[in-house]
């Protein structure tokens, strides 16, 4: 096999795709006049190269070209963002003092995203009282720590359902002792698979937030109008459970920080996908698909999603 390639001082050059040999022909009437004007056969003894500056070199080596290396902007260690926009001064000085220890179970796909909240949340607590696990299926073998506190009756976990219990109701004296806390980190859809999915989350006692606020997460679209980042739902699962309202602001500062550097740098602010929908500002295609056109319908109506 060969191919032909036009070069621009008018020859062509005929590669042996098979072989890995080029050579050079003139163009007609080009007048042939090297040992390059002919073709060399496959298995003949390749013609010598002529030295550089001589026009026998048509491809350089790109291998010889030297690699360029991508500068990394300096990250601050402890909140996990660019120098530039650090958003230390925004977190407590020191940790909060909390009894609770919360379980984060996080989608692989959110440790990729350039805006996270889960490093802020971990940056605010005592070391120990933020757990990070990240993965899709969390069975007993690979998480055998995760599974025994599944089991502990002090365990609850955040997910919103017809099953949940709301956890402003929930009696005085059953958060009165310390509890662990498992909450899932990832969009709606990866948070509704790894809740179904893995059946350690159906062991603790699962509740829901009944009077949460608006999210001020506004630089990331939610679904619903009630949908928090999953800092805003630490901050609110942790001022109840501490029964210390002033919790939730301090783990909110940082958040608005964040959001406020982002639009300052050219961002908008994200309306959620319910808002946008009852106010006719939606701009994408509706689905085809039934379900998720039911899915939409029920944005509208407000029913339970």
């Amino acid at each position: 096999m060969f191919s032909y390639v036009h070069t621009s001082a008018g020859g062509v050059l005929v590669c042996f795709a098979r072989w890995g040999m080029c050579e050079r022909v003139s163009a007609p009437g080009g007048g042939n006049t090297g040992p390059a004007a002919s073709l060399s056969a496959p298995g003949s003894a390749p013609q010598e190269e002529e030295e550089d500056g001589g026009g026998g070199g048509v491809f350089l080596d790109l291998t010889d070209l030297p690699v360029e290396q991508s500068e990394r902007r300096p990250t601050c260690p402890r909140c996990c963002r660019p120098e530039k926009v650090c958003l230390c001064p925004f977190l407590p000085v020191n940790p909060l003092e909390v009894s609770t220890c919360l379980y984060i179970v996080q989608h692989p796909a959110e440790e990729s995203r350039v805006l996270r909240t889960v490093p802020l949340l971990v940056a605010c607590l005592p070391k120990g009282k933020c757990n990070v696990l990240v993965g899709r299926r969390f069975g007993e073998e690979r998480f055998p720590d995760l599974a025994a506190v599944c089991r502990d009756k002090h365990t609850l976990i955040l997910y919103p359902g017809s099953d949940a219990e709301n956890l402003e109701e929930l009696d005085t004296d059953f958060t009165s002792t310390p509890h662990n806390v498992i909450i899932i980190d990832g969009t709606w859809s990866q948070a509704k698979d790894m809740f179904l999915r893995n059946a350690l989350f159906r062991l603790p006692k699962q509740v829901q937030l009944n009077s949460a606020p608006s999210s001020q997460y506004v630089i990331r679209t939610q679904p619903t109008n009630m949908c928090l980042s999953t800092l805003e739902c630490a901050a609110v699962t942790l001022s109840i459970m501490e029964r210390n309202q002033a919790i939730q602001e301090v783990l909110l500062r940082p958040l608005r920080a964040l959001c406020s550097f982002q639009l300052q740098h050219g961002a908008q602010v994200h309306h959620s996908k319910e808002h946008l929908l009852k106010n006719g500002l939606y701009d994408k295609p509706m689905p085809k698909n039934k379900r998720k056109i039911k899915r939409m319908q029920k944005l509208i109506t407000n029913q339970n999603i």
